[in-house]
């Protein structure tokens, strides 16, 4: 696994610490230990399949669904973060 270079310099974890151990968790079928390492896997991988799809098939709001599908992760990771962040300096 790579290593996190803002863990190494500052100490402190960063908002994709832990996505590299989830996405191995799941190939190793895994699939709740994953959620738990990174909780904002499965939004991404819903985002990215539609990503994919979307590019070749249109759908009839697909900007509606990119930014929601965008803000889900983005706040699943902000979310998972900051609850990650509390159980360490508690």
């Amino acid at each position: 696994m790579l290593p996190c270079v803002n863990k190494k310099i500052f100490g402190v974890d960063c908002l994709g610490c832990g996505m590299q151990r989830s996405i191995s968790l799941l190939f190793q079928g895994e699939f709740q230990q994953a959620f738990f390492m990174y909780p904002a896997i499965y939004p991404i991988i819903v985002l990215l399949l539609f990503l994919g799809c979307n590019t070749f098939i249109k759908f009839k709001h697909e900007f509606i669904i990119k930014t929601s599908l965008i803000v889900v992760c983005v706040l699943t990771i902000i979310i998972g973060y900051m609850i990650k962040m509390k159980f360490i300096f508690n």
